[in-house]
């Protein structure tokens, strides 16, 4: 099966050339996500509080184009520049998206610097069953 190659044209606008996400077989791999917006100028919010939660809504924003939302999220990275401080206060808030008895396999790691002064970048695989195929004819 040949992947397809998401970019969302009302979801977070990219700050580098990459797809939102790209799907082979049912596999959702969603790119990192940071706490942009659609305007690149607009400033990132200020505090982990607010960028765990903007970043959290972009995913959501993602899965939902493709079909998919958390429950369907079988893995995640977060990326944080300051672990040591925002490690506990961002569990928090990402267990707000998830079902406590269902929660993905995760990594988290401390980062010197993520683009655009990110804080905090979270990525993310999700499975769901595959999209039917359409053939040209309609079948």
């Amino acid at each position: 099966m040949e992947p397809i190659f998401h970019v969302i044209a009302d979801g977070p606008k990219p700050v580098a050339p990459y797809s939102h996400v790209v799907e082979v077989d049912g596999w959702l791999f969603v790119t990192g996500q940071l706490a942009t917006g659609r305007d690149p100028k607009e400033p990132l919010p200020p505090g982990i509080e607010a960028q765990t939660r903007k970043v959290m809504e972009n995913l959501r924003v993602v899965l939902a184009h493709v079909g998919a939302g958390f429950e369907h999220v079988v893995q995640v990275r977060i990326f944080l520049t300051d672990f040591a401080c925002d490690y506990a206060r961002m569990n928090e808030i990402y267990l707000e998206y998830f079902n406590a008895k269902k929660l993905p396999a995760r990594t988290t790691v401390g980062v010197t610097h993520l683009a655009r002064g990110g804080i905090i970048e979270i990525d993310l695989i999700a499975r769901r069953d595959p999209a039917p195929s359409i053939t040209s004819d309609g079948e």
